[in-house]
């Protein structure tokens, strides 16, 4: 495997090598420069039929952004080291079936990214989303950079540092009427392209690293889809993610065993931020032991800043506990 370092903000070399998978763009030279490597989070031999339906050809690609979690993402702590023997079945197989809840071409946001989970997996799984990670935090957003760049998903991955409350009032800058963007806009800016407009040679195009403030026009509006995986309580993250989702659309939020006691207890405050009903889903049964557990909200109404706001303080305040 060929390394290259990657600057992080300020230009500051990042704490180790990253590692740049082999493309069918990229060249031989790096196929056979890491054909005698020993991979860290190699696919289990049980896990190889699964894998293979739901990434397909695309397999590769996901066996490299595997070694970037269990590499680098270790590294920058991302995720525990203890994770490293199951990244495949409790990470990468369970964000990636719920793909079968995403309709073709959809846009997607992807609330509280961490370390790609789930929309860098979704990117793979499905290049034929377009798919904006946000997170707030800057050293795992120039992770996330990092792994766009390296595995060549530039022409559907935007990355943009910030938090998810804080998107909709700079959406609201740009003038637009956001609420009423139809499908056809937001079909006119997926997928991402590059400023040339054009990917580059590399396979993809880099967008790199965008901060709220640059936020451009054509990334300035709600999308199809909100995921989320364990960011908060259900009432704080619909708080957060209905104000992302065009109406219409759909928070998917992946929970765990208690979702549906959680969904109960907080239904009511979901209602009140414009939500339908939270549904619990199902995903990969009959792919991956055990399934996947995601709620479902429908944004069905849209409320206004003022209420919105109140709406959501007044859920932040019930997920606090108690002292």
């Amino acid at each position: 495997m060929t390394y290259r370092p990657i600057s992080g903000p300020g230009g500051e070399p990042p704490p180790g090598p990253f590692p740049v998978p082999p493309s069918d763009s990229g060249a031989g030279r790096d196929a056979e420069a890491g054909a005698g490597a020993v991979p860290a989070a190699p696919l289990p031999t049980e896990l190889a039929g699964p894998a293979r339906t739901l990434f397909g050809d695309r397999l590769p690609l996901a066996a490299a952004y595997a070694e970037l979690l269990a590499g680098p993402g270790v590294v920058r702590g991302l995720i525990g080291p203890r994770e490293t023997p199951r990244i495949w079945d409790r990470h990468l197989l369970n964000c990636a079936v719920v793909a079968e809840l995403i309709p073709a071409g959809s846009s997607v946001v992807d609330v509280g990214s961490g370390a790609g989970l789930p929309g860098i997996v979704l990117a793979i799984a499905r290049p034929d989303l377009s798919i904006m990670l946000v997170e707030p935090l800057a050293r795992r957003a120039v992770f996330l950079a990092e792994v766009v760049t390296a595995l060549a998903l530039g022409d559907s991955v935007t990355v943009l540092r910030a938090r998810a409350e804080e998107i909709p009032s700079a959406w609201r800058r740009t003038g637009r009427s956001l609420d009423r963007r139809t499908a056809s806009d937001r079909q006119a800016s997926a997928p991402l392209r590059s400023e040339s407009g054009s990917p580059e040679s590399s396979g993809g195009s880099e967008r790199g690293l965008i901060e709220l403030s640059d936020l451009p026009a054509e990334l300035s509006g709600p999308a199809d889809i909100v995921t989320a995986r364990a960011v908060a309580p259900l009432d704080r993250l619909a708080g957060w993610c209905l104000p992302l989702t065009a109406p219409g659309g759909r928070v998917l939020a992946l929970k765990g065993a208690t979702a549906e006691e959680e969904v109960a207890n907080t239904a009511a405050a979901v209602r009140r931020l414009g939500g339908a009903h939270p549904v619990v889903q199902q995903c990969g049964t009959g792919i991956v032991e055990p399934s996947t557990t995601v709620v479902e909200i429908v944004r069905e109404r849209v409320i206004g800043a003022a209420r919105e706001s109140a709406a959501r303080s007044a859920a932040g305040r019930r997920s606090k506990p108690r002292r």
